[in-house]
C-alpha cells in the first residue's frame, strides 16, 4: 500500500487549510455554527487532518483498485474547490446583498471561475500529474489547458444552471433566509459540476496522465 509522501502531506495540508478558512468565513457570514454548537473556526484544524486521512484512505483502497490512488487526491481538491467557490460567492454576497436575480448569476459565475483557476493548478500538479511531465511539450500543455477551460465552461453552465434552477423553481422553505437558500442553490450547482468535471478531466483533459506519478 502506498503511504503519504512529503508532497502529499504538504498539498493536503495546504488545500485543507484553504478549505477550512473558506468554510469558516462562509459559516460566519451566515451566522451558523458546526453541529453540536462547535465554532466554525474548528474547520481550520479539522479539514487539513480530514484531507490527510482521505488521501491515505484513497491509497488504501488503491491496493485493490488503482483508480482510488488518484481519486482520493481529486476528492480533496474537489472539496477545496467547492470551499473556494463558496467563499468567493459569499464574499461577493456580503458586498452586494443580492441573493437572487441577474447579479446572483454574475456572482456565481465569477466565484466558479476563480475556483476553476484553483482547480487547474491543483489537478495538474497533484491529482492528474503525468508519469513524465518533461515529456509534455509546451504545445501539449497548451492543448491540455484549452481542453480544461472548455470542460470547465460547460461545467460552469451546469453549475450556474443548477443553482439558478434550485433557487427559482423550488419553493424556499420559510425557515430558510434568502442568503441560506442562495447557498443551497450554490451547493447543488457545485455538486453537479464536481461530477461532470471529474468525468471530463479524466476522460478528456488529463487522459494521457491518468496514472499518477510515483512519489
Amino acid at each position: 500500500m502506498k503511504v503519504l509522501s512529503k508532497k502529499d502531506v504538504l498539498n493536503a495540508l495546504i488545500t485543507g487549510l484553504t478549505a477550512g478558512l473558506a468554510g469558516w468565513g462562509v459559516l460566519s457570514f451566515l451566522d451558523k455554527s458546526l453541529p453540536f454548537g462547535f465554532s466554525p473556526s474548528l474547520l481550520i484544524i479539522a479539514l487539513p487532518l480530514a484531507w490527510l486521512a482521505g488521501v491515505q484512505f484513497g491509497y488504501f483502497l488503491g491496493k485493490w483498485i488503482n483508480f482510488f490512488n488518484q481519486f482520493g487526491k481529486y476528492v480533496a481538491i474537489g472539496f477545496t474547490n467547492f470551499a473556494v467557490d463558496a467563499g468567493v460567492f459569499n464574499l461577493l454576497l456580503s458586498i452586494t446583498h443580492a441573493p437572487e436575480g441577474p447579479l446572483y448569476v454574475a456572482q456565481k459565475a465569477f466565484s466558479f471561475m476563480i475556483a476553476v483557476i484553483h482547480s487547474y493548478f491543483w489537478n495538474s500538479k497533484w491529482a492528474f500529474r503525468s508519469e513524465n511531465p518533461n515529456a509534455l511539450g509546451q504545445k501539449s500543455l497548451g492543448s491540455e489547458f484549452t481542453k480544461f477551460i472548455i470542460v470547465n465552461l460547460i461545467a460552469m453552465v451546469v453549475n450556474v444552471g443548477t443553482a439558478y434552477s434550485v433557487i427559482h423553481f423550488i419553493t424556499r422553505p420559510d425557515s430558510f433566509t434568502p442568503e441560506v437558500w442562495a447557498n443551497v442553490g450554490a451547493v447543488a450547482g457545485s455538486a453537479a459540476a464536481l461530477i461532470f468535471s471529474f468525468v471530463g478531466f479524466k476522460m478528456v483533459v488529463f487522459k494521457k496522465n491518468n496514472s499518477p506519478r510515483r512519489n
